[in-house]
């Protein structure tokens, strides 16, 4: 269970879960105070995708260049 964390264990425990499953009980050894933040949710920037042209033109730029270097190598 997460606990809001300005609240009471045991009685969050009474109010929540006991009367959902009333022989359930707590492991007090396995207990972790903490708090959990997601920075994805508050600090993540979608950012567009490039269109598939722009990729094209890329890699065939690329490939050229490739090219022409293994030109290079193969003249000496």
């Amino acid at each position: 269970e997460n606990v809001p964390l300005k609240e009471d264990i045991d009685s969050y425990f009474r109010r929540e879960v006991l009367p959902h499953v009333p022989d359930a009980w707590m492991d007090r050894e396995k207990d972790r105070i903490g708090y959990e933040i997601g920075f994805t949710r508050y600090f993540y920037e979608f950012t567009p995708l490039r269109s598939t042209e722009e990729i094209g033109a890329e890699l065939l730029a690329m490939e050229e260049e490739t090219e022409n270097l293994l030109r290079e190598i193969v003249r000496g």
